[in-house]
């Protein structure tokens, strides 16, 4: 079984567990544990996913983090997991704070159903407060399987993908972008595409006239 088949397997095997994962112990279980196995990487093998592994916060001593993958003794991936129905968004401090303690070059906070995929681009040391990299396993698409595979035992290579992980980045955050415009158009996104197919002046009752309409197109296309 490839590696898009086993992602694919375990997409649809999480949708029908979930009613039955009550606590964030059971998530890690049933969803994030075979992932890291997907992901090439022995479970049960703490020379390569050291579980609890401790983060030292200064005088703050034994914090721990849920998972880190292991390479020659030293972290490369810090995993935070959550409950799969916790909202990720407030979660990524306490990641924030393991990440420049230890020598990981990525940190990965999840639930068991999206994954966020974090690096440091913006300052060396510290991890963005934005992920370069994320997707929802039971709605991943093909782009995304193969940015996902990347991370894969078998091909994690870090210099690659921190040569990728700024052109994702601001993929992601031109794609959020681009969503929001089309919920909600902004004046400068309306005026910008009115003045493409309106040949006279734009005035504000143009604009209020093109806005629906703008909306309707890019609906047709997202």
């Amino acid at each position: 079984m490839d590696f898009k088949d086993q992602i694919t397997q375990l997409a649809s095997r999480v949708e029908k567990m979930l009613p039955q994962i009550q606590t964030e112990e059971a998530t890690k279980n049933a969803l994030v544990m075979p992932f890291i196995q997907i992901m090439g990487y022995d479970v049960f093998n703490p020379f390569e996913v050291n579980p609890e592994f401790i983060a030292d916060l200064g005088i703050k001593k034994g914090e721990k983090v849920d998972y880190a993958i292991m390479k020659n003794g030293d972290p490369t991936i810090l995993i935070e997991c959550k409950h799969h129905l916790e909202n990720l968004d407030p979660h990524n401090s306490q990641l924030f704070r393991y990440f420049h303690t230890t020598k990981a070059k990525f940190g990965l906070l999840t639930n068991g159903l999206v994954y966020r995929f974090y690096t440091d681009l913006v300052e060396k040391n510290k991890m963005d407060g934005t992920p370069f990299f994320e997707f929802k396993l039971t709605e991943i698409k093909e782009a995304e399987l193969a940015e996902l595979k990347k991370f894969h035992k078998s091909y994690f290579d870090v210099e690659n993908i921190t040569n990728t992980a700024s052109e994702l980045k601001y993929l992601n955050e031109l794609k959020t972008l681009l969503h929001q415009e089309i919920a909600d158009p902004s004046d400068g996104f309306v005026t910008f595409f009115t003045k493409q197919v309106y040949p006279k002046v734009i005035t504000a009752k143009v604009k209020e006239q093109f806005s629906p309409i703008i909306k309707r197109t890019f609906n047709q296309y997202d």
